[in-house]
């Protein structure tokens, strides 16, 4: 038995139009022969080409004068401190050193929902959400974007649309850092050796990023001291690895993208699974946990925020956090917070822990059990907790790398134990959503429960999303 799951008409497309501008560096050899050869430009030159791109480029970005003016002061080292330069010049100079890039313009998918931080001035039975979407585009960089809209009292899915603009948020690294805490990471990362000690050694307890990039400069120009140059990159890797962002409050939700900038995610974001978390106090706050990869090493990552304007961004630590797919639960069990993983690429796993940052250990709940799921299973988002257990969807792969979703229902005080799994899968690739980027494949982060009905946003072939419901004493009753 099967219960009847109902795709929605509406389809999230990428757009191509929506642009976030990077500062661009052609080769560090180049930027003096860039800025000699406007510096050479007439005044009258200089403020046609300057004239131009502000027609060109000012209805793409809202700030696009501040843009400039920020890229300029990154290269301002390379212009003599004697030279007089007019702001016509300093703005364009910074246009050389900026270009767009369109982050949806490949792919927009692997979505994950949750109620919206304001509920307030809704018609009754209606609730208000934020969607997290992964966005792809050149060089397949991921990013997170968001979306939000309303579902009213009849279960009527009102998607915002989205705003042309988008806008990277500002960023702050964290002040102050742990001796032991990088020294645990270090080993548990196996690249723990002589150059880190040395540099740790030099540290307090407690220290700044500056002081560590200080210790770090020292060691590299002591010619007595030999280098590992791999160790180094890795401290500073961690250490860009904590940070906090903050988005103008002006600027409506879809225009906030969280774009790899540290050097720790700059090949990219991946499959941010937000939970609305609650503390044992009654306060709220949504985590997301998410792969973030530098095109060498993956480092799983925790993000946590209280109105989706300020985020912080923090490593999680451990030898159970190794790996990708990490679904936090809504809150604690016995004290404990619980965590769903895939650690070896093929069982699903469970874990508790006292400290959200710190998971050591992990062990099997679920192994593929059926065809559809005979190659690998794992979550698709945080468990849901009902009357009757946590419901947990699920993915499995099957023949032709074939993704499909299902569910399980795991117990309400005992969530290592199943207690109730579908057979068959709850959601299969039907032929509009079979094609894409990698074909054969629907895939969720997250969904949430209203008026009865389970709401899935759910990528189609790692190309698009839509979204599908089902009726949750259904998808209940249909289980083994």
């Amino acid at each position: 038995m099967k219960p009847k799951v109902k795709r929605k008409k509406i389809k999230i497309l990428r757009d191509t139009s929506r642009v976030i501008t990077r500062y661009h560096v052609p080769g560090m050899n180049r930027i003096p022969k860039i800025i000699d050869r406007v510096l050479n430009l007439t005044g009258n030159e200089a403020e046609d080409i300057m004239e131009r791109i502000l027609c060109e480029f000012s209805d793409r970005h809202k700030n696009i004068r501040q843009i400039l003016e920020r890229h300029f002061k990154e290269i301002r080292e390379f212009i003599p401190k004697d030279k007089q330069i007019s702001d016509t010049k300093k703005l364009l100079i910074g246009a050389y050193f900026t270009k767009e890039y369109a982050i949806e313009s490949a792919a927009l998918f692997n979505p994950s929902i949750v109620p919206d931080p304001d509920q307030t001035d809704l018609p009754a039975g209606s609730l208000r959400f934020i969607m997290s979407l992964r966005a792809t585009g050149e060089g397949h960089i991921s990013s997170i974007v968001f979306r939000n809209g309303i579902i009213d009292k009849d279960n009527l899915i009102i998607l915002n649309s989205a705003s042309e603009f988008v806008e990277t948020p500002d960023i702050r690294l964290d002040p102050v850092y742990n001796h032991h805490l990088l020294q645990l990471k270090l080993n548990e990362m196996h690249v723990s050796n002589e150059t880190t000690a040395y540099v740790l050694e030099q540290l307090p307890d407690e220290f700044t990023y500056n002081e560590l990039k200080t210790k770090i400069a020292r060691l590299l120009l002591d010619p007595n001291i030999s280098v590992n140059g791999e160790a180094i990159e890795i401290m500073r890797w961690l250490a860009n690895s904590n940070y906090e962002i903050e988005f103008h409050k002006d600027h409506v939700l879809s225009e906030r993208v969280i774009f790899p900038v540290s050097e720790n995610e700059i090949s990219g974001i991946e499959d941010a699974r937000f939970v609305q978390f609650f503390d044992d106090n009654g306060e709220i706050t949504y985590y997301a946990t998410y792969t973030a990869y530098n095109g060498i090493n993956i480092l799983p990552q925790l993000i946590e925020t209280r109105d989706f304007i300020t985020f912080n961004i923090l490593t999680l630590n451990g030898r159970a956090v190794q790996n990708k797919g990490m679904a936090l639960f809504p809150r604690k069990i016995n004290g404990l917070y619980v965590m769903l993983s895939r650690q070896d690429g093929e069982n699903n796993h469970i874990m508790y822990s006292d400290n959200i940052h710190f998971w050591q250990e992990s062990r099997i709940i679920q192994e593929p059990d059926y065809p559809w799921e005979f190659i690998q299973i794992g979550n698709c988002g945080s468990p849901i907790e009902i009357d009757e257990g946590w419901l947990v969807l699920t993915h499995g792969v099957g023949p032709m790398r074939q993704y499909c979703i299902g569910a399980m229902l795991l117990d309400l005080e005992d969530p290592s134990k199943i207690i109730g799994r579908l057979k068959e899968p709850l959601l299969t690739p039907n032929e509009e959503e079979r094609e894409g980027y990698v074909p054969n494949v629907v895939y969720s982060c997250g969904s949430l429960i209203h008026n009865s009905e389970l709401i899935i946003p759910y990528a189609m072939s790692d190309i698009a999303s839509g979204i599908a419901t089902v009726n949750v004493r259904d998808l209940i009753s249909c289980m083994e």
